[in-house]
């Protein structure tokens, strides 16, 4: 076989792994939420930071990541890290829909930009609804891949109890859009195990790891029927954190297979990438009315009106994890309404195919999402969402409308400022 020949694997097969870092490449036709799982002797995590999934992107140690979209995802794995407790990585996703209507799913094994096996799940008259991918493994010294291809027809919950997480209650929302079915759950990115390495005050005394860790995977994806969520009323909602994430695909390496997704679409701009910002209006419950954003350098105070701060901007889009912009949920009785949008800097205008995806963090509540692939023509502008204090609540709004510009948003919602055009 040649040596850029990847392997094919089909359900039950394996073969060896380079004892160092690789990549797992997990893509599908429709949305799928990935998920990965350390494992001891007898199949079970040892606690939370055993789990790899979007509300928690690494492994207590770092060694297992998660970065990507959920129809494009990267699990990175540092095997020669693994914890020596640890006996098996299972890979796995579950989603709302059966198999079936998922479509097909494709794995790739990457050391580098090489592929060195691929793996194809069909979907065809499948009607679970979460899987067990495939597994890396301890055999004799060295580590293993196996393509597994087992399913859950309940879903989540037993595919999660199958590696021995419980998965939390969900109790009703309260103070909710009626339209809106989604559960409010508990947090889902406190880790149970909260030692750092290279914390030398607690490496010899690490806290006990529960016998049944109990987290909860799930998430609220804003849509046209269920556009609103209310978060109910708190003294501290802490640091909240607001994220635009779009599909880069790998970008170090001309080799590395590509999904098509950007580097077809914008090909004049190749050399710099796509650039998308994010940024807010603020409207304070003083009356001043701000904006946040990259470019003329507002990036905004956390600590001082506005109360909402732009993390440093990307300029090239291929930052992994993607802009960043946080609110400080200590002054949100100081905050009447942030108003959250994102524009194509550089690059045409073609919000469904960059695959964007907005996703709101809040302590102690589940990731609050919307998908930005709706948008048509040449309309480079998006107002994504509103978080409106509504008597100390927080009601996140989805909006996901397009326009030409800065100036055209504005107008359409009355906000009253004065635009011109502006660099970064």
């Amino acid at each position: 076989m040649s040596q850029n020949q990847p392997q094919k694997l089909i359900a039950g097969a394996n073969a060896p792994l380079p004892t160092d870092n690789i990549s797992i490449r997990i893509l599908s036709q429709n949305a799928i939420d990935c998920a990965a799982y350390r494992l001891t002797t007898d199949g079970k995590v040892r606690g939370d930071g055993d789990m790899i999934f979007y509300g928690q992107t690494r492994s207590d140690d770092g060694s297992v990541s998660f970065r990507g979209h959920d129809s494009d995802g990267f699990f990175d794995v540092n095997l020669s890290a693994q914890p020596a407790t640890i006996e098996k990585i299972a890979l796995a996703f579950s989603s709302a829909q059966t198999l079936s209507q998922v479509g097909d799913v494709d794995i790739q094994v990457l050391q580098g930009s090489q592929v060195l096996m691929t793996c194809q799940l069909s979907s065809a008259g499948r009607n679970e609804k979460a899987i067990i991918l495939a597994e890396c493994y301890r055999r004799q010294g060295s580590w293993k891949f196996r393509f597994i291809a087992q399913g859950f027809e309940g879903g989540l919950k037993p595919l999660s109890e199958h590696f021995g997480v419980e998965i939390a209650d969900e109790a009703p929302a309260q103070n909710h859009n009626p339209a809106q079915s989604q559960p409010q759950p508990i947090n889902t990115q406190r880790p149970i195990n909260t030692q750092k390495a290279g914390n030398t005050s607690q490496a010899n005394n690490p806290p006990p790891i529960p016998a049944n860790p109990s987290i909860n995977l799930s998430k609220i994806t804003l849509t046209k029927n269920k556009s609103s969520i209310n978060l109910k009323k708190r003294d501290d909602f802490g640091k909240i954190s607001v994220n635009l994430d779009w599909n880069q695909g790998p970008q170090s390496d001309k080799s590395a297979p590509k999904k098509g997704i950007l580097g077809d679409l914008f090909k004049q701009h190749q050399s710099s990438g796509i650039d998308l910002d994010v940024g807010a209006m603020i409207h304070l419950k003083s009356g001043e009315k701000t904006l946040i954003q990259a470019l003329g350098n507002r990036f905004g105070s956390l600590q001082s009106a506005p109360y909402v701060c732009l993390r440093a901007d990307d300029r090239t889009g291929q930052v992994s994890g993607g802009e960043w912009l946080d609110i400080n949920g200590q002054q949100w009785s100081q905050i009447e309404e942030v108003f959250i949008f994102a524009f194509i800097y550089e690059g045409a205008p073609n919000w469904e195919k960059t695959d964007g995806v907005v996703t709101i963090h809040v302590p102690e509540q589940s990731p609050i999402e919307t998908r930005l692939t709706e948008g048509a023509g040449n309309l480079p502008m998006c107002a994504i969402a509103r978080l409106v204090n509504q008597q100390g609540s927080i009601n996140v709004e989805r909006i996901n409308q397009y326009f030409k510009g800065h100036q055209e948003m504005d107008k359409a919602f009355n906000w009253g400022f004065s635009w011109k055009r502006g660099r970064k």
